[in-house]
Formats: C-alpha cells, sequence, structure tokens
C-alpha cells in the first residue's frame, strides 16, 4: 500500500508557491507599468490632435509666453525706450502697471496677452513694458530722472490699483490710461487701433467700442445675406 506524506506535500507545494510570487509581482508590475506608459502616449496623441483640430478649424495658434512675446525686455530706462520709439517708427510706449498679488493682471496675461494676434500687433506699434506699483526698483522716467517704480506708478501717474495701462507718445505725453480688465482680444486690439489710428482725440474708448461694434454686426449681416 502506498502512503502519502500529506504533510510534505503542502510544505512542498506552499514551497514552490513562495518561489513562484515574485515572478507573478513583477509580471503584474510590467503589466502596469505598459498599461500606464499606453495610456499616457494615447492622451498626448489625442490632446496634439485636438489643439490641431482646433488651430486648424479656427485659425488661430497656439498661445505664447507673454513675458517672451508680448513684453520688451528693457533697462528700466524710459528716456531710452522713447529713442527706440523714434528708431522704429513706433506709435508710442505701451506700459501695464501691475504688482505681483494682482489676480487680474493674472488672468489678462493667460487670456489676452498670451494670443499672438495681440502680441504681434502691440510688439509691431509700441514699446510694451511693465511697472510694479510696489516695486523699489530704480528707474529712469520720461524726463530722465531717477525714481523708483512705486513712486512713478504713484506720485507721477496716480496709480493706486491694478490692472491699469497707460499709453505715452514719443515725447512721453500720455494719450490714454485704461483702468481694469480687459475683457478679451477683440477689446484689447480695438484699444491699440484707438491709439495708433488717433481714434483718442476725437471720442473716449467705450464710444469707439460701440461703434467698432456696430461695424462688426454690419459685416456679419453682409455676410449672411
Amino acid at each position: 500500500m502506498i502512503s502519502i506524506n500529506h504533510s510534505q506535500i503542502r510544505t512542498e507545494a506552499g514551497l514552490l508557491s513562495a518561489e513562484l510570487r515574485p515572478a507573478v509581482l513583477v509580471a503584474d508590475l510590467v503589466t502596469v507599468l505598459l498599461f500606464i506608459l499606453l495610456f499616457t502616449v494615447l492622451s498626448l496623441f489625442s490632446v496634439n490632435a485636438f489643439a490641431e483640430s482646433v488651430v486648424s478649424s479656427t485659425g488661430n495658434k497656439m498661445p505664447r509666453d507673454p513675458m517672451e512675446h508680448f513684453f520688451h525686455q528693457s533697462f528700466n530706462d524710459l528716456a531710452e525706450e522713447l529713442d527706440i520709439v523714434a528708431e522704429e517708427n513706433k506709435k508710442g510706449v505701451f506700459i501695464m502697471f501691475t504688482d505681483k498679488d494682482c489676480p487680474w493682471c493674472a488672468k489678462m496675461k493667460v487670456t489676452v496677452m498670451n494670443q499672438v494676434a495681440v502680441q504681434d500687433y502691440y510688439q509691431e506699434h509700441f514699446r510694451v513694458l511693465t511697472i510694479d506699483i510696489r516695486g523699489d526698483a530704480m528707474i529712469v522716467d520720461f524726463d530722465g530722472n531717477e525714481i523708483s517704480e512705486k513712486d512713478f506708478a504713484f506720485k507721477q501717474h496716480r496709480v493706486r490699483a491694478t490692472p491699469v495701462v497707460m499709453f505715452f507718445d514719443t515725447s512721453g505725453k500720455k494719450m490714454m490710461r485704461f483702468t481694469g480688465i480687459v475683457r478679451d482680444v477683440k477689446e484689447f486690439l480695438w484699444m491699440g487701433e484707438y491709439v495708433v489710428n488717433d481714434e483718442f482725440k476725437k471720442m473716449n474708448f467705450t464710444k469707439y467700442k460701440r461703434e467698432r461694434k456696430k461695424q462688426d454686426q454690419l459685416v456679419t449681416l453682409g455676410e449672411s445675406s
């Protein structure tokens, strides 16, 4: 009669299971990692495909960093900026007064000033700069005098809150001031046109926007008829 040692079989089976367990865990881990990699690749492909479809369908270009493509690099010398304006035959100097804790300033940078159409238009017609209304850094004003950023903002231009944007002509004289957030790209481009085309000499910006809206409506009606 054959005698079966059940205890020994259980022991050997347990040892075999223990030997196989690390291999099974490694296989499971590899499977999970491959799944994650595949999911990531497919996700990136989908996002890129969607972005390309949006660009091709709307004709818009992808947003760009405003600190690199909207604002000009400056040595904090506004008198020198006027010289550059004259040399490059620009309309004047555009200054955005801001501070690091201004949420509306940050919003404008990621919704308006990061758009290629805005960047191209403003860089073509203006020297585009930024001033920190709380900044202690020294700058040279339009008259060639040294002054801190915060004193330039408050003492010379009464800027207490942000955002505020101002346009200065080739002699450093103010052409336009706008306080508050600009809602969209179209309004910001209208603002630039308002200054470039000297409309600020004829009417305020609110009236100019109303007229531009009427023009757009007429164009839309003409296209639909």
